[in-house]
């Protein structure tokens, strides 16, 4: 059976997220306003969440009606065939949003879809009340221009969460931010990569997972593994293929901060992420930054909203760029929030790119000589 799906991803990356998709194996594939649709059979459902890196959640639709009145989108949920994903003690929630749509309270949107979505599987399966205490099969609903798409989310925690990150620093960078980052900078595990701002590691750890061309979710769970309709082979046939495609190699990959505790748990996060033969880190002060030869430098430096000032975090630019135009050969792919960040680096990047880290808009800046 075919599977229509949609990947809801950060603004900016629906293009890699869709160029993932198609290496995946899925039909119909196409990016779209902060997201990707794609069509698959019962194993793609696996191998999405398994294996994308810049994808929020998988999500299977379940059907579409128009939803200009409350009643018409009660109407048009009931008709939906809902027993045909969610089995008589199936747990049914309702989250979802609003925009730019005639109903825009959400509570009464949740509420409506709810009521049609139990009216529907009570009549189905001759009950006068619905246990609700089987496995979890979210119920996730859009409302935009007076549409309603209902979906069930096939991976319950978001994609970004990986697993590897218990503890971050005070400001962390999205995991499908930073494996953007290294897809925009065409990284495929042959050069030097170094991140001076690591944090908590991420990018160092993304890159890794990259070079190794390791499945960012080979390790976690997913609310779907229990669904009824979904044979569990379907999970084992993914993984195993997922493990098939890994590389073997060394890497030199790199990252640095100066704050040791940042250091120790970046550490830690790569010995759980299960790369801590292919990336190292190092106490290190990115203002005193220097490398001998050629590489890639992606980073993502404080940006002087949540971790530090404004003034503070342009100082530490333009120190940081005094540091890096004493090298010759490297690529340069930083992320910034910062109005003023050129300015304050001394240099106008070659390319910019539009990124989302979570709801914070921001710059890719990409020194390319």
């Amino acid at each position: 059976m075919d599977y229509s799906m949609t990947v809801p991803c950060l603004l900016g990356v629906e293009g890699l997220c869709a160029d993932e998709a198609r290496r995946l194996g899925m039909r119909e594939v196409r990016a779209e306003n902060g997201r990707v649709t794609f069509t698959g059979e019962g194993i793609d459902i696996a191998r999405a969440n398994i294996g994308l890196r810049t994808g929020e959640r998988v999500l299977v639709k379940v059907g579409e009606t128009p939803a200009s009145t409350f009643e018409e989108l009660f109407e048009g949920v009931k008709a939906m065939p809902w027993e045909e994903y969610v089995p008589m003690n199936g747990l049914f929630p309702v989250k979802g949003y609003s925009l730019n749509s005639k109903l825009h309270s959400i509570p009464d949107c949740q509420r409506i879809i709810k009521k049609a979505a139990a009216d529907r599987l009570a009549a189905r399966y001759r009950l006068r009340w619905l246990p609700e205490n089987g496995a979890k099969y979210q119920i996730r609903f859009s409302v935009r221009n007076d549409l309603a798409e209902l979906f069930l989310d096939a991976s319950g925690v978001g994609l970004h969460k990986r697993g590897y990150r218990p503890v971050g620093n005070a400001a962390p960078l999205r995991e499908t931010i930073a494996a953007a980052m290294i897809q925009i900078a065409r990284y495929r595990g042959r050069e030097r990569i170094c991140d001076p701002f690591c944090g908590s590691g991420t990018i160092p750890i993304e890159a890794a997972l990259a070079a190794l061309n390791r499945a960012p979710g080979i390790g976690r769970t997913f609310d779907s593994m229990h669904w009824a309709w979904l044979p569990e082979s379907v999970w084992k046939s993914a993984s195993d293929e997922a493990r098939d495609r890994e590389f073997h190699g060394r890497y030199d990959i790199w990252g640095g901060d100066v704050d040791p505790d940042c250091v120790e748990i970046a550490r830690a996060n790569a010995r759980r992420a299960g790369v801590e033969k292919a990336v190292r880190f190092e106490k290190a002060d990115a203002r005193a930054f220097c490398r001998e030869g050629e590489g890639l430098i992606i980073t993502n430096p404080p940006y002087g909203e949540r971790v530090m000032e404004r003034g503070d975090a342009e100082r530490l630019y333009t120190q940081f760029g005094a540091a890096v135009r004493r090298l010759h050969g490297w690529k340069l792919y930083i992320l910034s929030s910062h109005t003023e960040f050129e300015r304050a680096f001394g240099r106008r990047a070659e390319k910019k790119r539009k990124l989302y880290n979570g709801m914070l808009k921001c710059d890719l800046f990409m020194y390319l000589a």
